[in-house]
């Protein structure tokens, strides 16, 4: 019998019951079904308002489907502001130096760098203590970097994440000299990428019975997409007649434009009249923009129950969609165009 279990929360300042479970399509619709059920993008999880929700009524609908755990609803002083997510990215805001944040956002960077940059600097400023950053030596950064590389064993991308992070605050928000806090870059290991044969492709879409959920995995691969450009896709950037699609905004902030084959599009006008989103091409229960953490649970799931024995990410698509049209003949130069 499948398990989810109820806790109550803090939520945009009202109490709320939160319902979490291991990823799963089915108890996701269960739930859908549930007066008052709600999505929340910032907590990652399904929720109801605690006022209207009734406990007995919920048990109740999925008694002899699913096992309800809802011993800490009993415990009302676990409900506290500092629990939810929004409280934690606050907090996180007023650790940062000042003009941090701001400058990060002037500049343009995309919300995932800004996480990392803001993530990667304060573990910087936390390993000094209380002592003034602004008056650090290129010592005591070396001995910064010599703790993630001995220490924490970090991988040499998130040593580079470190240094972007802390050469951001100096050269940008201190506006010092470029070269004033010169710092050794490793060097970057020349990995082939992962690819997945046509076969492993064709048993993951096999196993995606959802219309939405094949179109967000069938969208990567047969398109070559990343995920921040799946997700930022309009339903407009569809160019029907021509079948393609235009990339707005992609790496580097590049726009692009991507095939778009014959049986994607049926699949692509089959999803809208199903699904009929406003805005995004895909887009969550509350018709906003679908978030990357969805599109790899997605994959997840269906490479599980393709009983592929090995990691499968998003990414790992786009290669193999490069990968497939290479094999098959296609000029190497329009591949990378």
């Amino acid at each position: 019998m499948k398990n989810l279990r109820l806790k109550p929360d803090i939520h945009k300042q009202q109490a709320i019951v939160k319902v979490t479970f291991a990823y799963d399509l089915e108890l996701i619709d269960l739930i859908k079904k549930q007066k008052g059920a709600r999505w929340s993008q910032t907590l990652k999880t399904w929720y109801f308002v605690k006022r209207d929700f009734q406990l007995k009524r919920f048990y109740e609908s999925l008694k002899g489907q699913v096992f309800v755990d809802y011993s800490q609803l009993k415990k009302a002083s676990s409900i506290t502001p500092t629990s939810s997510k929004t409280s934690k990215a606050s907090q996180t805001e007023m650790q940062l130096p000042e003009g941090y944040k701001e400058q990060l956002i002037l500049k343009r960077y995309s919300q995932n760098t800004v996480k990392t940059y803001s993530s990667c600097f304060l573990k910087f400023k936390e390993y000094f203590g209380g002592k003034d950053i602004n008056s650090l030596s290129n010592a005591d950064i070396k001995s910064f970097l010599l703790h993630l590389i001995q220490e924490k064993r970090v991988s040499p991308s998130t040593q580079n994440q470190y240094i972007n992070a802390i050469k951001f605050y100096y050269e940008k928000v201190l506006k010092q000299a470029r070269m004033s806090f010169a710092m050794e870059r490793p060097n970057k290991a020349k990995k082939l990428p992962e690819v997945l044969t046509e076969h492993e492709v064709l048993m993951i879409l096999k196993n995606t019975t959802n219309i939405k959920h094949k179109t967000v995995l069938s969208l990567l691969y047969s398109s070559g997409l990343r995920v921040g450009e799946l997700i930022g896709l309009r339903i407009q950037d569809v160019v029907w007649d021509k079948n393609y699609l235009f990339i707005r905004g992609g790496k580097g902030k590049k726009d692009r434009i991507t095939l778009l084959s014959e049986q994607m599009a049926l699949l692509l006008k089959k999803y809208l009249q199903r699904h009929k989103p406003n805005y995004w091409m895909i887009e969550n229960p509350e018709r906003k923009q679908y978030s990357s953490s969805s599109v790899r649970a997605i994959l997840k799931n269906s490479s599980k129950k393709a009983a592929l024995n090995k990691r499968v990410i998003p990414h790992m698509l786009r290669h193999s969609f490069a990968t497939h049209l290479l094999e098959k003949g296609t000029d190497l130069r329009y591949i990378q165009e």
